[in-house]
């Protein structure tokens, strides 16, 4: 072997240890224009098809770039500094690829680097999967190459060399390889004995008629994944029998969502909470033309006059109907609208849509704290209130309240501290009296022992976990089974978990409970995969139709404008996408 391919090889090989043993490295340059990086295979959708769930070396060209400081550019030598580097390398508008010649020798270098026959480094330690993006210039349009160690124990026996080929989007069905193209090309690499059919493809059920004029589509999105056997021909529809996931990702604040009046209050107790963190409140626009300490006084004077009880009048006042907005969406008050609201939760309702300032909330509990002192009313409250008011009342019925003054930041607290257990009581009603979970299971997002910032971040958790579920239950008509478990996956995701509208959540259904919202559908992505042999030395061959490219780093030209290949054409288009393995034993 020459020396030069030796030294290659080594240099390649101690890069990539070296990313591979520092654990905080995500980056480094090899050469004068490469990076590498490590990262998750899912991150990257050809390879996802292979490396989901698995770190992997990403092969690309990085552009250098002059640092401003420097009126002359920085030259970049072969290192694992990506502190250093950072600086000066980085890619033009998304990642840029590597020339064909250049995607070989790299994998040649990293195949070699495994083989234990090949004296130059040291094999006992096995490298991340290799992927290096190619710039589509040869015939077959290859987009990517792959590389993947075989190892028995923890020996590497061979590699998996893959191909990743393009080809832009198109309408017409002849151009895409047949299922029995795919199966030939399957066995002119493998020569198999035998051979598995799976298919798979994913639907946008957002996105189907039956639902589009109820939600509009924006950062949320529902999916379904399917999967199953003895794949017949080419974007053949999902059986029955497949097996199906929910990809379940809701944004909160769309004004169509069924939960959107609960998440414009949310965002008032937010305001409060940030104007307690940062020491000023960016006070919301008043929904009420009637102002805070107006609202108030009628509301004392409203149970002054009282004839009724106590407990029947708060459940029902008139004042409560004339603050409802004419325009709250009828399958919200269904949803999660209560009757049984205490004094201090209509309390809340008159001044979270009327207070625009600091002295607003002062002045409307000063003249709650006076009535209280004064025996003008004896409100009713839940038992289990916790907040500041609510233990003055319950100090009312005895003639002993304390002392408090509404001066720095209590009357922001103690306004933020009605609204946490208001909206808490909200979400006990639906999720309680929905049997979806237990007040046992309830009680890290309940507990009152937390900081109010803590309360707060707990409370948008469980906000985002009833949009999830109503959403679910409205548009998608999930059965109760379906719904309790999605409640609990989110409960334990969010009880360890940040809060974050990105997460996707998984849940598995039957078919035939969403066939009348994907039947109709085109699908978002539709493949085949033909595979052969087990365990380590499973290899496939495999095709993928989507409506958008697979590949970020290559700009395809098509005819067909994005509103039409998302489903807007009777014949969608595809771009097309083959991925062959190949098998190298090392002898």
């Amino acid at each position: 072997m020459g020396s030069n391919v030796i030294s290659g090889v080594k240099e390649f090989f101690n890069v990539l240890r070296c990313l591979l043993e520092e654990e905080n490295m995500d980056s480094c340059i090899y050469g004068e224009d490469i990076q590498i990086i490590k990262m998750n295979g899912s991150k990257v959708a050809p390879v996802n098809l292979y490396c989901d769930n698995q770190k992997v070396f990403v092969c690309e060209k990085a552009v250098l770039k002059v640092r401003e400081s420097d009126d002359e550019q920085v030259e970049d030598t072969s290192n694992c500094d990506d502190d250093a580097a950072g600086d000066v390398l980085q890619p033009e508008q998304g990642p840029q690829p590597l020339t064909i010649t250049k995607a070989r020798q790299l994998l040649s270098w990293y195949t070699l680097s495994q083989n234990a026959g090949v004296l130059v480094v040291d094999n006992g330690l096995v490298l991340h999967p290799l992927w290096v993006r190619c710039d589509m210039s040869d015939p077959a349009g290859t987009a990517w190459f792959g590389a993947e160690p075989v190892c028995m124990g923890s020996k590497v026996t061979g590699v998996k060399l893959y191909t990743v080929t393009c080809k832009e989007s198109t309408v017409d069905k002849k151009a895409f390889i047949t299922l029995e193209e795919l199966k030939q090309e399957h066995k002119k690499r493998h020569h198999p004995t035998s051979m598995g059919i799976k298919g798979s493809a994913r639907f946008n059920l957002y996105g189907s008629s039956v639902v589009e004029n109820t939600f509009i589509v924006s950062q949320s999105s529902v999916t379904v994944d399917f999967k199953w056997s003895h794949v017949e021909h080419i974007l053949e529809a999902p059986p029955l029998s497949s097996t199906a996931t929910l990809n379940i990702k809701i944004a909160s604040g769309d004004m169509r969502n069924p939960m959107f009046e609960m998440y414009r209050e949310l965002e008032f107790l937010q305001t409060l909470a940030d104007g307690l963190k940062t020491g000023e409140t960016e006070w919301m626009e008043p929904l009420e033309n009637t102002s805070a300490v107006d609202l108030t006084k009628a509301y004392i004077q409203e149970l002054q006059n009282m004839v009724q009880t106590i407990q029947d009048q708060a459940a029902k006042t008139p004042e409560t109907t004339k603050l409802k907005s004419e325009s709250d969406p009828p399958i919200f008050n269904s949803f999660v609208e209560r009757g049984n609201l205490d004094f201090v939760e209509q309390l809340w309702i008159r001044l979270r849509k009327s207070v625009t300032s600091y002295q607003d909330v002062r002045d409307s509990l000063k003249l709650v704290i006076e009535a209280l002192r004064y025996g003008d009313i004896k409100p009713w409250i839940h038992r289990d209130s916790s907040s500041s008011l609510s233990k003055l009342i319950l100090q009312s019925y005895h003639q002993q309240i304390d002392h408090v003054s509404l001066s720095g930041a209590t009357p922001i607290t103690m306004l933020l501290e009605m609204g946490l257990d208001k909206m808490r009581k909200d979400y006990i009603n639906y999720l309680i009296g929905e049997e979806l979970t237990t007040l046992n299971r309830l009680n890290h997002y309940l507990s009152t022992e937390a900081d109010l910032q803590e309360q707060v971040i707990r409370l948008r958790k469980l906000h985002h976990l009833l949009e999830i579920v109503v959403s679910c239950r409205t548009f998608l008509t999930l059965p109760y089974d379906r719904l309790f478990l999605l409640t609990q996956s989110c409960l334990d995701h969010y009880k360890t978990s940040a809060y974050d509208e990105e997460h996707e959540f998984k849940l598995q259904i039957k078919p035939a409970l969403i066939s009348h919202l994907y039947q109709s559908e085109h699908p978002m992505m539709w493949g085949v995969e033909v595979s052969s042999g087990q365990g380590p030395r499973e290899v496939r061959t495999s095709l993928q139709l989507s409506n958008r490219p697979l590949v970020d780093h290559v700009t395809f030209k098509t005819d067909y404008p994005s509103e039409a290949i998302n489903g807007d054409m009777e014949e969608p288009a595809f771009f097309s996408t083959v991925v062959c393995c190949s098998l190298v034993s090392f002898v």
